[in-house]
Order: structure tokens, then sequence, then C-alpha cells
């Protein structure tokens, strides 16, 4: 089969050994692969996948299923699927433990169901299995123009909740209140800190920077409000203010996705399961949908990295593989 190889900083499309499904797990023939910040890290040599991961870089695809190993009965061949991977996805195969596959949601395409598995397990994960997310609190999303963002501002308000956005752009800004952002704050131009703590501070803060935005983060919550830490754009050292966060009886999380066990409590194949039983339905309504915002083939996968980093891109990059 063919995937994409990183040497020397440059990504190339080349022929590879394949994939056979061990017991439990599922192989996918490649429609599409999202693009994730992490895939730019592991690229560049800086996030090796977990052990016993593919070497090949993505997090996500969704493809058709074309077989599967022992004790799999829930995947037939020739099922539409989407999948969460802890690599493996710039591919025209993958395989995948079974409890990390979904079927691909009703009024989406084959293609755009492949930028759904990582932003819907990473927002639902974050917002409302760790900091507990519900009706009427307000949540501040920073960056919310990104995959994560777009999808977080649709399920946030699906779920009853004020939304509060950061993001370095009005036309990224806009894009965020056509979804459904009640506070868009211009970060070149505004102190979100200010402009929260005028609405009684953030309930849920999910942040992308880290270390840079810590101390504005705990400022920027409200009484018993959580910071869910889930990137480090801004640096990954800073100091706490331990003072400040006992006053406001206040949470700080980190967590990862990749790194989770496949099993076990809020294990992928738990956080899978929820976000099927919840947020499937919200995208079968109409309530949440994908947002693309460029697709390249998946031989460009460098001009789609670059893209990507470039920040000039608002939604999800999603990879074509042609068979």
């Amino acid at each position: 089969m063919r995937a994409i190889v990183a040497e020397g900083g440059r990504l190339s499309w080349q022929t590879v050994p394949d994939v056979t499904p061990g017991p439990g797990e599922v192989k996918i023939k490649v429609s599409a692969a999202g693009v994730n910040r992490a895939d730019l890290m592991q690229a560049a040599g800086k996030y090796p996948p977990p052990p016993g991961a593919s070497e090949t870089i993505g997090l996500e695809v969704s493809g058709t299923v074309v077989s599967a190993g022992d004790g799999v009965t829930e995947w037939l061949q020739g099922q539409e699927v989407c999948a969460l991977l802890a690599g493996g996805g710039y591919a025209e195969y993958v395989c995948v433990p079974s409890g990390q596959v979904l079927p691909v949601p009703e009024g989406v395409t084959l293609a755009h169901a492949a930028g759904l598995p990582e932003v819907a397990c990473t927002v639902w994960s974050n917002l409302v299995m760790t900091a507990g997310l519900r009706a009427p609190q307000l949540v501040l999303l920073h960056g919310g123009a990104s995959g994560i963002g777009t999808h977080a501002i649709q399920v946030a308000r699906a779920l009853g909740c004020r939304v509060a956005v950061t993001a370095g752009s009005r036309n990224k800004l806009d894009l965020c209140a056509e979804l459904g952002a009640e506070i868009t704050i211009d970060y070149h131009k505004e102190d979100f800190v200010e402009v929260v703590r005028a609405q009684g501070g953030a309930d849920v803060i999910l942040d992308i920077i880290g270390a840079a935005y810590l101390s504005r983060n705990v400022d920027a919550l409200a009484h018993d409000g959580r910071l869910v830490i889930i990137g480090m754009q801004g640096g990954a050292k800073a100091e706490l203010n331990i003072a400040k966060l006992l006053a406001k009886r206040g949470g700080v999380f980190a967590t990862a996705l990749r790194a989770r066990p496949v099993d076990g409590d809020a294990g992928k194949t738990e956080i899978v399961a929820q976000v099927h039983e919840h947020v499937w339905p919200l995208i079968a309504d109409g309530e949440v949908r994908p947002v693309i915002g460029a697709e390249f083939p998946v031989a460009e996968a460098q001009a789609a990295h670059e893209l990507l980093d470039s920040g000039d891109v608002s939604g999800k990059i999603l990879l074509r593989v042609d068979h």
C-alpha cells in the first residue's frame, strides 16, 4: 500500500508494507484523513506515536471497512465508517481497534466525516466528561475558528451553554458568530480577561495555548471554574498562582487524547461510545456540522501542513485518498 512518509522534515507519498488487522481490530480503506496540529508536531519529530501505534502520521480517517480481526462482529465489510486513531491515517489503509470506529453520521459525506472523530472526541471528553459543562454555563474557547473550536462552539450551544471565543481576524470571528458564539474577542485588539470578567467569568475554558495564557486564564475563570489545557502552542512552562486558584475554588486539568488507553474509564472506547450516543444525533439533526476549510490530495500533505501551520484557515483540513 502507499502512505505518507516523513523524512528530513518533508512529507512524501511512498510504498510501505501493508497492514493486517489483529484481534479486535478493523481494517479500513481510507477515503480521507483529517489534518491536526499533532500531525505537524510528529512530522517535525516532536511528538512520537504511543508505544505500539503506527509510525505513520494521522489521527482520524473516514473510509470503508475491508476486513476485521478475530472477535469483531459489529463492523461488516463494505460499511462506511470514520475512526479515531493513535496513528496511521495518512495512508491507503489503516487498522484500528473496533471500539474507536464510528458510523458516518447521517447527512455527512464520507470524505467530510474524516474531519469529525478527533474534534468530536476531544471536545466531548474535555468539555463534558472532564469539565462537566452544562447549561447555562459560559465556556471560553481559545482558537474559536480552529477545527476543535468550530466543533466546540456548536456542541456547547446545542447543550444550552453560552459561548465566548478568541480569534485573530474578523473573518474568523464572523464564522464563530455564525456557528453560535455569543461573545467574539479579537485577541489582537481586546483583553479576553476583561471581556469575560464582564460576563461574570468563564465556568469552563478550553485552552490550546498553554503556558502563555495560564495566568490570564485563571484570572478569567468564574468561581468554581474549570480550565482544561489541551495544547502548548504558547509554550510548556509557566508559573501557576495557587492563591488565585484557591480564591476561585478553581480547577486546572491538562489532558491528551492520543495517549489514552483503548479501554477502561475515560478510555478511547468509552469516549467514542459517548460521542456516538450524544454528538452523532446532533449532527443528524443539523445542530452540529463539520466545518471544512480546505481539502488536498493526500500526496500534497506537505502543502496541507504548511497551510495549517500558517493559521490562514478556518475549520478542518482534509487529505483525500484516491485508490
